[in-house]
């Protein structure tokens, strides 16, 4: 596995092969039937933008979740976690060491739709003995981005 080729793709995935053979050292060929095996085989799992929400008009509510749960005697924590990961609410999904056992980023349309997911069917899942939630309210950084300009904080408002 081509470790630089990897560091080049999470730099920029939108890197032209080009370039990611001359700064990998490799011929083009050999760069690009990399690129198709790590695919293939999923260590790429898909590509995707870096996106600052505070320029856009979307105005998704994000939360992050943090769960306790009761391993399962077969399949420990990995059986309620695919169950949570199949919601279109979730977005990331991680077993966390700590004194939660599972952390989630939930995005919602608005504050109540983020708390009906959690009330209605998240802390219903048998097995999920606790939440903690908190909202996001800022990005400072992401994927090693550093995502605001200069610009003035206005804290962001809780209430409609």
């Amino acid at each position: 596995m081509n470790h630089k080729i990897l560091a080049l793709l999470r730099e920029n995935a939108r890197m032209g092969i080009q370039e990611i053979a001359l700064r990998s050292g490799l011929p083009e060929a050999e760069a690009e039937q990399e690129i198709r095996e790590l695919e293939k085989s999923g260590v790429i799992r898909g590509y995707t933008a870096i996106l600052n929400e505070s320029e856009l008009d979307d105005n998704k509510v994000k939360a992050l979740i943090e769960v306790r749960v009761t391993p399962r005697r077969e399949g420990g924590f990995d059986q309620v976690a695919r169950r949570i990961a199949r919601f279109p609410e979730v977005t990331d999904l991680y077993l966390v060491s700590g004194s939660f056992d599972l952390l989630l980023t939930v995005e919602g349309d608005s504050l109540q739709e983020v708390a009906s997911f959690v009330s209605a069917k998240l802390s219903t899942i048998e097995g999920v003995l606790s939440t903690s939630t908190s909202f996001l309210l800022k990005k400072y950084k992401e994927s090693g981005r550093i995502m605001q300009n200069d610009e003035e904080y206005e804290r962001l408002k809780i209430c409609p």
